[in-house]
């Protein structure tokens, strides 16, 4: 590629373009997060203004107000004003004349512009992508539906930074490339290294399932020309940024002295997913996906992972499968999980002799392996990622309308069909067991039957998960999910986490599209969530204690803990303590 090319996305039509999208997602998060508060221009109208914070720059839109202050700006209205001339859409400007408004530091404001930058730049890169059309992408393969998404997280505005990443990188990494990769492959010395694995499952069978014999011969003759024994090694494999950017320099010592072993690539080839250093093996789908450390911001955190975090991963998702296995519920709503089977972690000790448990020099080298979904598959079934129910294409229409067009159901059966496998199982984890996911679009894999979601596939479990019962009794494995939630926030878990972070845009698009009204929408939930409860009647206490039909719940705002420090916006230590609450919302089920 010449050094033109790396930057042949970036045209000024698609520029002003990228830019329009950006700050019509802004607009309408900001308001929905009240950070900004859009004023109606005229009585009886869906026009309204917002001013900069010195009040001179105006920036006018239409907009439809839906339920949960769910704000549905129409891009092509929006114009900024100035001394009484139209000026171009400008999201950088666009910061920094709202600056105070959205509360950026001087130190943070330029980082948030950066991870800005890199976003409208991915966006462009996304224009140059034939346009496909959600009618033919219902009928694609799974991983061409994950590499054909094109928002990243519906609720962060800045959801594509990949800070450490150049456009090189970008090109070959990126999910949305969809650029095949091969892993490199490390010998860590044993004195600092651990691999542990789910019951039924032996370092050596395993890797010679992942890599076959060829391979791992080929492995072992580098560490015996070395003058090494492979005995005293275990295998990690690592994403190619990771060793080209940090473990080359920031882990030299590790190298020099012998304790890690470069051994070349895989021959595997590996699509990057949605949460960017997850890989999907695109030679052999049905062996596992492999999730790497990758010390790249993006949204909010560092994308390492920590040695010590893995040593209980496998424990804990056996444990969870048991317990899905184990309840009629669950059973029988279809959920399943991808396990993480096997993990294994590298120990810098001198890095940990200088930094805390949640440094991110601690999550420089450690890797897992999660199942893949496609082995499970029946005839007739097919993959796609939940993220992708809230897609629009480049005409507007929506991936989840066109999976009610082909399935032949009205949207309310389809809707019941999506909400009985992904929803119940939400329900009756929190009221049963008091455990909690991370269920976002990216987290979930549905399993769709000529458009009808037959079942639902839960991922990413050992670092998502959460047991908020101070008295549950857990294995001393699995002793880190406990969490202490104050009791009147423990419910938010499903009202921001799906409410307000999934079923807000998916109503949305539903209604602008006339597919369904916003109402049958939450009636539809509401029924769910009622026969959900009707059928346990044993957990009656638990649903008037956590009241589903509260008429309101508190507002939890995602950008604000980006804006506020775009690093780390979250403590790790104190997750719920971390929240950032501004005021109420309507429950949009309280009244059915």
């Amino acid at each position: 590629m010449s050094l033109a090319d790396a930057v042949a996305h970036l045209s000024p039509e698609r520029w002003e373009k990228a830019n329009r999208q950006l700050i019509r997602k802004a607009l309408a998060e900001f308001a929905h997060e009240r950070l900004i508060t859009p004023e109606p221009v005229g009585k009886d109208g869906d026009l309204y203004v917002v001013r900069s914070d010195d009040g001179l720059t105006r920036y006018r839109f239409t907009a439809i107000r839906r339920a949960l202050d769910h704000w549905q700006v129409d891009a092509d209205s929006i114009s900024r004003h100035r001394d009484g001339a139209e000026l171009p859409l400008a999201a950088l400007e666009f910061f920094i004349e709202l600056q105070k408004s959205l509360g950026l530091s001087e130190a943070i404001l330029p980082v948030y512009l950066e991870e800005i930058s890199s976003t409208l730049s991915g966006t462009c890169y996304k224009l140059t992508k034939p346009q496909l059309p959600v009618a033919e992408l219902v009928t694609s393969d799974f991983q061409a539906i994950e590499t054909g998404m094109t928002e990243g997280h519906p609720c962060f505005v800045a959801n594509n930074g990949r800070l450490g990443f150049g456009v090189h990188e970008y090109l070959s990494y990126a999910p949305e490339t969809a650029s095949p990769v091969r892993l490199v492959w490390l010998a860590a010395h044993r004195s600092r290294a651990a691999f542990t694995a789910g019951v039924g499952i032996e370092y050596e069978s395993f890797l010679r399932d992942e890599l076959g014999s060829v391979t791992l011969n080929r492995f072992r003759d580098t560490l015996l020309e070395k003058g090494l024994d492979p005995d005293d090694y275990l295998l990690i494999p690592v994403h190619p940024w990771q060793w080209w950017n940090k473990l080359t320099v920031t882990f030299a010592a590790e190298v020099a002295r012998g304790h890690l072993v470069c051994l070349g690539e895989g021959d595997d080839e590996y699509l990057a997913q949605q949460s960017i250093r997850t890989f999907f093996n695109r030679s052999n789908p049905e062996k596992h996906y492999v999730k790497t450390a990758l010390s790249v911001i993006n949204m909010g955190f560092m994308r390492g992972l920590s040695a010590a975090y893995m040593e209980a991963t496998p424990a804990i998702n056996d444990w969870l499968a048991q317990l899905i296995d184990n309840d009629p519920v669950l059973k029988s709503t279809g959920l399943s999980i991808i396990r993480e089977r096997a993990a294994v972690g590298y120990r810098h000790l001198e890095y940990e002799a200088a930094t805390g448990r949640y440094s991110p020099y601690r999550k420089m080298l450690a890797a897992l392996w999660r199942e893949s979904p496609v082995s499970s598959l029946r005839d007739g079934e097919s993959l796609a990622t939940m993220a992708s129910l809230v897609h629009l294409d480049h005409e507007g229409a929506s991936f989840a309308g066109a999976l009610i067009e082909r399935s032949g159901l009205t949207p309310v059966q389809w809707l019941r069909r999506y909400l009985r496998a992904y929803f119940t199982p939400l329900l009756h984890s929190f009221y049963a067991f008091d455990l909690v996911f991370m269920p976002h679009g990216e987290n979930v894999i549905l399993v769709l039957k000529d458009g009808v979601v037959e079942r639902a596939i839960y991922k990413d479990i050992a670092e998502e998960i959460a047991v908020m019962d101070p008295d549950a009794v857990l294995p001393p494995t699995v002793e880190r999910l406990r969490v202490e939630v104050p009791e009147d926030k423990k419910l938010l878990s499903i009202f921001t986490d799906v409410f307000d972070c999934f079923f807000r845009f998916l109503a949305s698009n539903l209604a602008a599209e006339g597919v369904l009204e916003e109402d049958d929408f939450w009636r539809t939930v509401a029924e769910v969530t009622r026969e959900y409860q009707d059928s346990a009647p044993e957990l009656a206490d638990r649903f008037r204690q956590y009241d589903m039909f509260a008429p309101e719940f508190s507002l939890s705002c995602l950008n604000r803990l980006q804006l506020r420090d775009n690093e780390q916006m979250v403590d790790l230590a104190d997750p719920s303590g971390a929240l950032q609450l501004v005021g109420t919302l309507k429950n949009p089920i309280a009244g059915f």
